[in-house]
């Protein structure tokens, strides 16, 4: 018995002693300190000794069993910690070293152009109107005298929602424009009046490079006594000069709109190649801008104006396309795209 436990005794330091990883380890508890492992067989062997042979061959088994469990623990608890230290070492973090950059975001560069129109607007006394995107047929076409039978309806293709509109003011519709937060406008607040009213508008055409079927438009009105297009040509020249920071000239064109009589287009002189012609004028000198005119008296008459006493003009300009033209964008579909890579440009 003696001489049995003297080889395990120098078998397991030998084990013990060549491990290297937390699975040699169980290994060697499997085969020497398990329930059936060789130092629980030894045990059982003890009970087959005479009672004479018992007290010393136990004493001894004891002491041998202690010894080996505490060079297992030692090893055990070497071994983890060298875990752990290889552990921290891969995630070892230098808390002297700079954090890194929070990366926040920044303002699109439609609403960045949509705060300094507002703001140029607002400095030549004009206030900033809103007005719901779902639109009734009555605010989006018959108040703009636009009556179902009128062929300007053809030049509007239309989104109507399906869902139950006011026996009154008609079917439900995302509106095509945002003229009829002007209508609104004029029946709440009346004459003299000086708004813009920029915003998302919906039609449904056809997506390419310079169409899209959501996009965002400003619609100006000033109403007064007195006003004539030259006021408008004023403001026009006045606000395009501030945006681009340079002077530009503007001119007028004939043009129709069922809601302005008479009606006109305006351009301004092309930023690009200073009139000389290119491809963004055509060639012109002049860049196509917006539609304008004198408020036609019916539509005064829908906003309870009083046409005989007041006079006014309105226009509306595509914003997303203002801002193409600002920062030289070809493609509008990049502006509703959310590609980070293009947006951080901005």
């Amino acid at each position: 018995m003696q001489e049995k436990l003297s080889h395990l005794r120098t078998e397991v330091e030998s084990a013990i002693k060549s491990v290297k990883s937390s699975a040699d380890l169980e290994v060697i508890q499997n085969k020497y300190f398990s329930r059936k492992g060789e130092i629980a067989l030894m045990m059982q062997e003890l009970g087959k000794l005479s009672p004479e042979e018992k007290p010393k061959a136990g004493q001894l088994l004891n002491e041998t069993k202690k010894h080996l469990e505490a060079l297992f623990e030692e090893k055990s608890q070497k071994i983890r910690a060298d875990g752990m230290a290889a552990e921290l070492e891969k995630e070892w973090v230098d808390v002297t070293a700079p954090g890194i950059p929070y990366k926040a975001g920044h303002v699109h560069p439609i609403s960045q152009v949509q705060y300094e129109v507002e703001e140029i607007f607002s400095s030549m006394g004009f206030s900033i109107e809103d007005g719901p995107e779902v639109e009734s047929e009555y605010y989006n076409f018959e108040s703009l005298n636009i009556p179902a039978s009128h062929p300007a309806r053809d030049m509007q293709d239309t989104f109507f929602v399906d869902k139950e509109g006011d026996s009154e003011l008609g079917r439900l519709v995302l509106r095509t424009q945002t003229s009829p937060v002007q209508m609104r406008t004029m029946q709440t607040k009346g004459a003299p009046l000086r708004i813009i009213v920029p915003g998302r508008v919906f039609r449904n055409e056809a997506t390419d490079a310079s169409h899209d079927a959501t996009f965002y438009q400003v619609e100006g009105l000033l109403i007064d006594e007195n006003i004539s297009l030259a006021h408008l040509k004023g403001v026009m020249q006045e606000f395009l000069s501030k945006l681009f920071k340079k002077n530009v000239l503007v001119r007028f064109r004939p043009g129709y709109f069922p809601f302005v009589e008479p009606g006109l287009e305006m351009d301004f002189a092309c930023l690009i190649c200073n009139q000389k012609g290119c491809r963004v004028c055509k060639q012109s000198g002049w860049v196509e801008f917006m539609g304008a005119g004198m408020v036609h008296p019916n539509v005064l008459k829908a906003g309870k104006i009083d046409s005989k006493k007041y006079q006014g003009w309105a226009f509306g300009f595509g914003l997303t396309r203002l801002v193409m033209m600002k920062y030289g964008i070809t493609d509008i579909r990049l502006l509703f795209g959310a590609d980070t890579r293009f947006l951080n440009q901005f």
